[in-house]
């Protein structure tokens, strides 16, 4: 079943689209938080947003900006501020579409099944794990955080998802070393440390310091 994100302030609205998006079959998530989209984004992981212009906090540009910097999801604004110059700007901010309000159901439903079927023939859309502002999109092996870029390597990215998969619980050193090579039989202490090390390093170039805590004789832990 297809998720789609709808970032939409009117309540009216929101739940308006999503009844009528939901007897067509989709699962709709409507945003709560609008000071913290990116975490219900990340944890939503839609493959479809709709988005309004007008928001608290921070407009639809900004947030679709902001989703641009770590997904290819298809997003489409929904905005009574229709003009020329909005409608271009949408564009060139990353939407793939823009639908006027006072909109029809019917025809919102025809475009977001349009929309869904061009960008999904081409394979499911990256998953993205999102912890305290840190987004680890899982298709390129990146990390983002404050809008910069981290490129990991195969296995600082085997490391950091690992304990995002699991955080809040300790991993196991031994866990750790599995997930890297899925045998323990060529793994030694010093190659993890070595690679913990440097994924810390990184992280904390962009300013996620303890992002990674160790727990003596055990193992490490994102809390």
């Amino acid at each position: 079943m297809y998720r789609v994100f709808v970032i939409e302030d009117d309540r009216g609205i929101a739940e308006s689209i999503k009844m009528q998006l939901t007897i067509w079959g989709l699962e709709v998530i409507v945003a709560d938080d609008f000071f913290n989209i990116m975490a219900e984004f990340a944890s939503a992981d839609p493959q479809l947003v709709l988005l309004d212009i007008a928001l608290p906090y921070f407009n639809g540009y900004y947030w679709c900006s902001e989703i641009r910097r770590v997904s290819k999801v298809p997003i489409i604004f929904i905005s009574s501020a229709s003009d020329s110059m909005n409608i271009v700007m949408a564009m060139n901010m990353g939407a793939d579409d823009f639908i006027a309000k006072p909109f029809d159901g019917s025809v919102l439903t025809a475009k977001v099944q349009a929309l869904l079927r061009r960008a999904y023939d081409f394979g499911a859309n990256a998953t993205i794990i999102e912890h305290r502002g840190a987004l680890l999109n899982t298709s390129d092996c990146t990390l983002t955080y404050n809008g910069e870029r981290v490129e990991l390597s195969k296995n600082e990215y085997r490391i950091l998802s690992t304990l995002l998969e699991s955080k809040g619980r300790v991993v196991s050193r031994e866990r750790l070393m599995e997930r890297l090579w899925e045998t323990d039989s060529f793994v030694d202490d010093n190659t993890l440390t070595v690679n913990i090390n440097r994924l810390r390093r990184k992280l904390s170039e962009v300013g996620l310091n303890d992002f990674i805590v160790t727990k003596v004789g055990v193992g490490y832990i994102i809390e």
